[in-house]
């Protein structure tokens, strides 16, 4: 509480296994099992490459733009400079 103190903010908690109280989280965790599944061994994945195939695709409310593309508008940065720099 601390922190919502802090930044003047209200907090929320969702009752454990009540998973329809987490719209976002559980929409998050289904697309990452698009690329993860269940029986995957995940010590060999790299979550940079996993943000970055995240960022990458397009989201209906960002008007089909990718995170990348929004943030970097926002910037004023080139493309081509920041995946460069990722890598």
């Amino acid at each position: 509480m601390e922190v919502a103190t802090a930044l003047k903010c209200d907090t929320y908690f969702a009752k454990p296994y009540h998973s329809w109280e987490r719209g976002q989280n559980e929409n998050a965790n289904g697309l990452l099992r698009q690329y993860l599944p269940k029986s995957m061994v995940l010590r060999n994945v790299v979550s940079k490459k996993v943000v970055e195939v995240l960022n990458r695709r397009p989201i209906k409310c960002l008007g089909w733009k990718t995170s990348y593309e929004v943030f970097e508008e926002f910037l004023g940065i080139d493309d081509r400079i920041f995946v460069q720099s990722i890598y």
